[in-house]
């Protein structure tokens, strides 16, 4: 990294376990923002009063946005190579405000240093329930942003299919929906007459599941109870089917590792298994499709047997096009203001593989095996949020005299709304069903192509202060949003 340009105001802030030499030519700054929390909790007790990430969540989006080169990572053997973030030669300040949870004070606070600090792009992966613009703190201070030529991307939230579910709708910010990869974790499931299905998991370890009986009972299927599964033949697989009326996926990993059952095919169509990186127990998830022809194998063969194969990485896996829209992303239109449609694009949010606080529990084996790693999979519009920060971060350098709103249209007016069969997206919440706008915005952002638009519509900070102004908010409501030396327009000339 060169040295750190003479514009920068910003400053690396001691605190618990956190010292200024901690900063370098990468990380350039790092704050944290906790006096509105103490002035709403007298005596309340701040965990890690420093700037440093507890919980990883921080580490994993920052590490996606503007982390540098690093070889040799995995995710317990999935995902493996070298990481790299989407602007690798950025760099990064941090602003801590959420201390288990948040007040408006402090994210306020936050973002406006952040601006006076002179940051380019601001990558807020948070939300706010406030669906009143003027009683938003995101909305208020990124407002702000804007004015000051930064560009705010902010995650659409994670409340699920249902309409209207994104609260954070803020205009003035990009607004990122969650989709998914071609990427495939894979537990290989080997029949004993040499055919081989890719089935899904990220159990953490080389499991040896080698030659075993595989054994398909009706009753025992069901695998919803540790009791019955005492009934499993001893050092076997069995096939398990999780159905809504049998059991859920994280009570079958409880069943399961409780049991002595050596490990499990699990047959589900449950889309939520592929966005979790939790496998507690040896086995993998096939569809009921591929569950037919391995019962009529172990039908009709006296002594069927299977091996099973973990930690294996499929790119490109042709059962599932990509992306398609996370049924957990939340949907549009924002109840906060409906004139403007959002989400405004989709970004990759489903199992990202990047930075984590290395000291806390990413996987589980068992109940009782907690697991740390340097890097992890997480999902969420979280993590879709920070790499259209990234993008637009690379087209601020590629192109510096472009505003905000010229980086925003390049993104959406170059975005794709196809998946790589050349169909348009669908949405995992609907049965795989063609995904709406209301969903993925203008579609999955393709930075080169937004490198070189074409046509870039752009708009002044002035454009959004006349937004604000036609929105029927009182003068005192306009104001919070607005600041008293911005005038709307007179629209006579």
């Amino acid at each position: 990294m060169t040295e750190v340009p003479a514009r920068w105001k910003g400053i690396c802030e001691v605190g618990e376990e956190f010292n200024s030499s901690l900063c370098n030519k990468k990380i350039i700054g790092a704050r944290y923002f906790r006096e509105g929390i103490r002035a709403a909790n007298p005596g309340v007790t701040i965990p890690m009063n420093s700037a440093r990430d507890m919980d990883g969540h921080g580490t994993h989006v920052a590490s996606t946005a503007a982390g540098n080169y690093v070889d040799g990572v995995s995710f317990f053997g999935y995902a493996p190579g070298t990481a790299r973030g989407v602007a690798p030669r950025a760099r990064l300040a941090v602003y801590k405000v959420l201390w288990n949870g948040g007040v408006t004070s402090d994210i306020l606070a936050g973002i406006d240093q952040a601006v006076a600090d002179g940051v380019d792009i601001l990558s807020i992966s948070i939300s706010n329930r406030n669906t009143n613009l003027y009683e938003n703190p995101l909305a208020i201070a990124s407002f702000g942003a804007r004015e000051k030529g930064i560009l705010v991307s902010l995650s659409a939230g994670n409340r699920g299919s249902s309409i209207a579910t994104i609260f954070s709708g803020i205009p003035w910010a990009v607004v990122v929906a969650s989709g998914t990869v071609d990427r495939w974790f894979a537990g290989t499931l080997t029949l004993g007459n040499g055919k081989t299905i890719t089935g899904w998991s990220t159990f953490p370890a080389r499991a040896t599941i080698r030659n075993l009986p595989i054994v398909y009972n009706e009753t025992l299927s069901a695998c919803n109870s540790t009791e019955l599964l005492t009934e499993a033949p001893y050092n076997s697989i069995i096939i398990c089917n999780v159905t809504d009326e049998t059991t859920d996926f994280s009570s079958l990993m409880n069943y399961l590792s409780e049991s002595n059952v050596r490990t499990a095919v699990i047959v589900s169509e449950d889309t939520s298994i592929f966005r979790s990186n939790s496998f507690r127990y040896p086995g993998a998830v096939i569809t009921r499709t591929e569950a037919l022809e391995v019962i009529n194998y172990t039908s009709n063969t006296a002594a069927s047997t299977a091996s099973l194969h973990f930690q294996q990485t499929v790119v490109g896996h042709d059962t599932r096009a990509a992306p398609a829209l996370s049924d957990t992303s939340s949907r549009g239109p924002a109840p906060s203001y409906q004139g403007i449609l959002k989400p405004d694009i989709m970004a990759p949010g489903v199992l990202i593989l990047a930075a984590c606080n290395p000291h806390t529990t990413e996987s589980r084996i068992g109940n009782n095996i907690f697991l740390a790693s340097d890097y992890t999979l997480l999902s969420g519009t979280s993590m879709a949020c920070p790499h259209i920060s990234g993008i637009a971060a690379l087209l601020k350098a590629a192109h510096p005299d472009w505003s905000p709103a010229a980086i925003q249209s390049a993104m959406m007016t170059t975005a794709n709304p196809l998946d790589n069969t050349k169909q348009p997206i669908k949405d995992m919440g609907f049965g795989y069903s063609v995904a709406t706008p209301l969903g993925i915005g203008s579609g999955q952002v393709d930075p080169n192509r937004a490198l070189d638009p074409g046509l870039i519509y752009d708009a002044s900070p002035q454009d959004y202060v006349n937004l604000v102004c036609s929105m029927n908010f009182t003068r005192e409501q306009t104001q919070t949003i607005v600041s008293d030396k911005s005038t709307p327009r007179d629209p006579s000339g």
